[in-house]
């Protein structure tokens, strides 16, 4: 597994397994368990998506060492007052002492208290790298400039449809690694991969359209958490390292750019998140 080094030195492998709507026990499980058996080592995870239990059983099911994986929450923004006691309650749903990554997952309510508590658990060592979610480039140069630590990792909707070209060169400025969670739009980009300069480039290196919009992302500098349960599926989307794609092919995913997020941070939380989670 590659992996980049975020700005405090901790390594972070570029592609884990998401696992947003990864809601049925069963299946969750059996989908971390069988992600980890094929060779990803890092798992994202949020405490709205409500699985975190589920992901701790996995964990332990597997057999892999807890230091060989790279675990990643979310804190609710409900819970900002008391950010400190949601993340323990995190850390006790999935069976670890320590957190690798934790994130602020909305840029709404108290950002600044929960994000100074994540700065001291930060310290403690409870956590090991700290960021933020969904947060457009004012509101992250906001939580820098206001705060002690520069956040490690913001991760934002990022697909072929929605590249998030200018936010990245504002996480490039400021050392901050660009983290793209839907990669695949979560079935809603009409059609994309039946567009012929997709099709097009996945015939030539003999992969699937979804393997060269992962490829093309991890070339842009992007992590990348493609979600799945299925084992066939799971071992695709890792399949990636053996080919490059080429700056001509590189050039053409990039003019499929629709400037088009799904999900963006709207003002009100209202307006998008209850369609996500209640």
């Amino acid at each position: 597994m590659e992996t980049v080094k975020l700005n405090n030195g901790v390594e972070m492998p570029v592609i884990g397994l998401g696992t947003f709507k990864a809601n049925d026990p069963d299946e969750c499980e059996q989908g971390v368990v069988d992600a980890l058996e094929v060779g990803y080592r890092m798992i994202d995870t949020a405490q709205s998506y409500g699985n975190e239990e589920y992901i701790g059983k996995a964990l332990k099911r597997s057999g892999v060492k807890r230091a060989d994986i790279f675990l990643t929450t979310k804190v609710w923004f409900r819970n900002f007052e008391n950010a400190r006691a949601s993340v323990e309650e995190s850390m006790r749903r999935l069976g670890t002492d320590y957190l690798d990554l934790v994130l602020l997952h909305w840029p709404f309510g108290n950002t600044y208290a929960a994000y100074r508590d994540l700065e001291k658990m930060l310290k403690e060592g409870s956590v090991r790298a700290i960021g933020v979610s969904n947060f457009n480039p004012d509101r992250l140069i906001d939580i820098i400039e206001y705060n002690e630590v520069v956040p490690a990792v913001d991760q934002i909707e990022t697909n072929l449809a929605a590249q998030q070209l200018e936010a990245h060169e504002w996480l490039v400025k400021y050392g901050v690694q660009h983290e793209g969670y839907s990669p695949f739009g979560r079935g809603r980009m009409d059609g994309i991969y039946d567009n012929p300069v997709l099709v097009s480039i996945a015939e030539k290196y003999n992969k699937t359209p979804r393997q060269i919009t992962l490829k093309y992302q991890l070339q842009c500098g992007v992590v990348i958490i493609p979600k799945s349960v299925h084992k066939a599926r799971i071992i695709e989307n890792l399949d990636l390292f053996d080919f490059s794609l080429d700056s001509g092919d590189m050039a053409a995913l990039k003019g499929l750019d629709r400037n088009a997020p799904m999900t963006g941070t709207p003002q009100n939380p209202e307006t998008v998140i209850r369609s996500l989670y209640w």
